[in-house]
């Protein structure tokens, strides 16, 4: 990674001043943070934190962020959710821009995130598409596949299959 630091959005409400404070800590040593408060507020939820990093999801990107980092950055998260209690308290967007681009959308904070080349593999993929999202399926108790966009077009994963919305 080059010298000069990358551009990174942190949106927001409902946070903290000491958990924004933390938050913008740990990314502002690898990222020039470009924080947006007060975006639009989801109904169901006290406090919703977007993070979009300006890399791909893979092996490099948690090499040069690093296990520590990581580890401290999950933590603060799982500790904001533990302080607001059970119920739909904090929503969480992590968002990795590539080819295409991911986002995992957390109501729960568990993050047991897989590679997952297998579902990223452009055969497997529907043509064009742009934008690839995540959930974490409490029954299953890992993260599925849940929607793909295109320019023109949205796609649902069910039944292990894409289809058109």
């Amino acid at each position: 990674m080059s010298t000069s630091k990358l551009p990174l959005s942190l949106r927001f409400y409902g946070v903290s001043p000491w958990e924004l404070e933390v938050i913008y800590s740990l990314l502002n040593s690898l990222f020039a943070v470009k924080e947006h408060p007060d975006v639009e507020q989801e109904e169901e939820y006290t406090t919703m934190i977007e993070i979009t990093f300006p890399l791909a999801f893979n092996d490099a990107f948690f090499k040069w962020f690093g296990n520590s980092r990581w580890d401290k950055t999950k933590g603060i998260l799982k500790e904001m959710k533990r302080r607001r209690g059970n119920g739909k308290t904090l929503r969480l967007y992590m968002k990795f821009t590539g080819k295409p681009n991911i986002t995992f959308r957390m109501d729960l904070i568990d993050f047991v995130l897989e590679l997952i080349p297998y579902h990223l593999d452009p055969k497997k993929l529907p043509k064009g598409v742009n934008e690839v999202t995540y959930y974490f399926d409490e029954k299953l108790a890992r993260w599925a596949i849940n929607s793909a966009t295109s320019e023109n077009e949205t796609f649902l994963f069910s039944q292990n299959e894409w289809k058109i919305t």
